[in-house]
């Protein structure tokens, strides 16, 4: 047996999220169909963080096992030609046995995006949220942040039906841009609550309308007032952009973030 590692990019728009599910059409259950159209075999994947329904990955990390004789650097090649043009396998290597696409990932990038122009761009569309009521105050949503980096209990901004321990996780940096009409948020960390990011962004954008103070952010999730947390952003402004590990494997992964160029360079 070998253990192979992909380098993938998914258009989440019409998945239920990467995690297999009975009834639903998910990205893992596409993947590991494709595997087994090859090797005829029935193939477990496990991928660096669990996207939902609508979410897009721009350097999402699998990994699998097998014994077929396609050389670990040939699977990307082998499996496009099985996979819907929504997903892509980008490069695929070998990895020692110990090697895991969750357990060895230190850090984790996602990156939210908002449309904040009063006309929606139909070619961004799928990949951003159009909130175009107000100019939003990037300036106060950045002082909504301060605390936020390091360990802390962020079970405010985890959605009800979540099967972890603890809502407990640390994250290393995050950060406001805003490049013409679209704000860019960049959020790393050792792990992500589910719906953590989309609760956060839903509510840092109230701070950017002036709908509440960053003290009322601030007490929201420190002090874990969870039933206050009523508004979340929607799936499709947000990118899982890459998985950080010790040492990269990838040849690809240190050329850029994998995100799509036309939507770093802003409009007005």
């Amino acid at each position: 047996m070998k253990k192979v590692s992909l380098l993938i990019q998914y258009d989440g728009t019409n998945f239920s999220g990467w995690q297999k599910q009975k009834t639903f059409n998910t990205i893992q259950e596409t993947l590991e169909s494709a595997i087994q159209k090859l090797s005829s075999k029935n193939t477990k994947t496990f991928a660096a963080g669990r996207t939902d329904a609508g979410v897009h990955a721009a350097g999402q990390v699998v990994h699998f096992e097998t014994d077929f004789v396609i050389p670990a650097n040939r699977w990307a090649d082998a499996l496009n030609g099985k996979l819907p043009d929504s997903i892509r396998i980008l490069e695929s290597v070998g990895v020692k046995e110990d090697w895991h696409a969750c357990y060895s990932a230190t850090c984790r990038h996602y990156r939210y995006v908002i449309n904040n122009s009063k006309i929606p761009n139909i070619f961004i569309n799928n990949w951003s949220w159009h909130r175009y009521q107000k100019v939003l105050d990037e300036l106060s949503m950045k002082n909504a942040l301060k605390g936020v980096i390091g360990t802390h209990d962020f079970f405010a901004f985890q959605k009800t039906g979540s099967n972890r321990s603890s809502s407990i996780t640390t994250i290393k940096d995050i950060q406001i841009c805003r490049e013409g009409d679209l704000i860019f948020f960049d959020i790393k960390a050792t792990g992500f609550l589910y719906g953590m990011v989309r609760a956060m962004i839903g509510q840092l954008v109230l701070v950017g309308e002036n709908k509440i103070s960053p003290e009322i952010f601030y007490n929201r999730w420190f002090y874990k007032k969870k039933e206050e947390v009523l508004e979340s952003a929607p799936a499709k402004g947000l990118c899982f952009i890459n998985a950080i590990y010790e040492n990269n494997i990838f040849q690809k992964f240190n050329r850029n973030d994998l995100f799509p160029k036309f939507l770093i360079s802003g409009f007005s």
